[in-house]
């Protein structure tokens, strides 16, 4: 018999079914707390190990890495993402990444880093000094104007609504991709299922009319999707992508590039109102380096103090914040065997809120990031990117995108949250916030910033 770690009782086998999908976080938290660092849970007849010891993540994540594939959830989600990075397996997953590995480089990267600034820009003209905003659709609409820049060359505000509501509508709708019940709800007119329909008929039309055009036109703009249609495996069989391919990775691209960087942002902003202290000092920081010049790639290794700040944002509130692999052969790990077709987690959540790696763990506090105090901990008590062969191939993208839209907002703008706001955690694929966030816009009309700051935009 296999023996298993701590865990709850299945009443009737559908307790924990029904725990997991009313609040997958709130379940994951209260099997952490009540059985431990390991602990087990059969549920909807499948038997998931929670694994949240920085040694065991790097065990499922990196040294057994190619003992396990991508979990039940992410395998369900290719009726979106066909077989983009995030989905697809083996040899595939391992030419894909070959071949969209250049797009990421560091010069590719400082190229997209003007952009990142300039529609930073471009939004905060429409801003007004005492104006109230939801931050987080602002940082939405944001990120998927930088996406659509950088992955397909052009401005995306005409298609803007459509797309952010079929985007909006995919990542409310993922939970059911994890319900045993889900081929009988797809078959059914459900509402979910007709917006699920609509949003995957509007992504798919936007994506395919737009590979289409650029492989007509053969013009290369520089961007994601030229590299793309032109990518050649060198170190494979030396094709390329047909274009199911190139469309899967674009809606891949796409998805996460939009929604995981507005969640990082958004929080960042809301945790910077909870803590003056800190804002004061990001202020101070962008002050002292830029000086009132606009922000720039070379600026990003500059900005240490915002990239504390940032990366104890994502500790809080990791925007992927758990982490599903199913196992093809039995492994041990933590001392227990973990059988074939097992389904393990990870949560950075769990992982990032434990008070022997982080003590006081709710407290935002981003001293925890100087290079001294990071030497004191395992290098696996955090991981936003997740680690391994299967990191997300963006990581650079994001940190630079993140510090360079902070930077540039900060140095005109201070965003005073709401109070009052009871802002709790919707945790779907990503950690959202569950409601609209908030502020209220003060504009920095004695910042030094603002008195040298040359225009930007025609």
């Amino acid at each position: 018999m296999i023996r298993r770690p701590p865990g709850p009782k299945n009443y009737l086998y559908l307790s924990n079914l029904i725990g997991m999908h009313s609040n997958r976080l709130r379940f994951v938290q209260r099997l952490a707390r009540e059985y431990g660092e390991i602990n087990y849970a059969q549920i909807g007849g499948m038997d998931v190990y929670f694994l949240h010891r920085p040694d065991d993540v790097r065990d499922v994540l990196v040294t057994h890495d190619r003992l396990f594939t991508k979990g039940y959830a992410l395998q369900q989600a290719k009726v979106l993402l066909g077989e983009g990075l995030l989905t697809s397996e083996g040899a595939l997953h391992q030419k894909q990444r070959r071949l969209m590995q250049p797009a990421f480089h560091h010069e590719r990267i400082a190229g997209y880093a003007r952009t990142m600034v300039e529609l930073s820009e471009a939004m905060m003209t429409r801003w007004k000094d005492g104006a109230e905003i939801d931050i987080h659709a602002e940082m939405m609409h944001l990120t998927m104007q930088i996406v659509g820049q950088t992955l397909f060359g052009k401005a995306i505000f005409a298609e803007a609504n459509d797309i952010s509501e079929s985007m909006d509508a995919f990542m409310r709708q993922f939970p059911r991709l994890m319900n045993p019940l889900r081929p009988i709800l797809d078959a059914l007119p459900l509402p979910g299922t007709l917006r699920w329909r609509k949003a995957q008929g509007i992504l798919d039309k936007f994506i395919g009319e737009t590979i289409k055009e650029r492989r007509a036109t053969g013009e290369d703009r520089g961007d994601l999707l030229s590299m793309l249609l032109s990518a050649q495996d060198a170190e494979g069989d030396g094709t390329g992508m047909n274009d199911r391919q190139v469309r899967d990775e674009v809606m891949t691209l796409f998805l996460a590039g939009h929604e995981t960087t507005a969640n990082a942002l958004t929080w960042t902003w809301y945790l910077l109102g909870q803590y003056p202290e800190v804002e004061q000092k990001v202020h101070e920081e962008i002050e002292a380096v830029l000086g009132g010049r606009t922000p720039s790639f070379g600026d990003v290794p500059k900005l240490t103090y915002l990239r504390q700040v940032f990366s104890e944002s994502m500790r809080v509130y990791p925007p992927a914040w758990i982490i599903g692999r199913r196992a093809i052969a039995d492994v041990e790990i933590g001392g227990y065997t973990i059988p074939k077709r097992a389904i393990v987690i990870v949560s950075p959540y769990i992982v990032h809120h434990q008070a022997k790696y982080f003590p006081d763990p709710d407290k935002f506090d981003p001293s925890r990031w100087t290079k001294d105090a990071e030497q004191t901990r395992p290098k696996f008590a955090y991981f936003p990117f997740a680690a391994g062969s299967r990191s997300c191939i963006g990581e650079a993208f994001a940190w630079t995108e993140g510090i360079l839209v902070l930077a540039a907002i900060a140095q005109r703008w201070k965003l005073n949250v709401l109070p009052g706001q009871k802002i709790g955690l919707l945790p779907m694929v990503t950690l959202r916030p569950d409601r609209p966030v908030r502020v209220r816009l003060e504009e920095q009309s004695e910042s030094s910033a603002l008195r040298e700051r040359e225009p930007q935009l025609a």
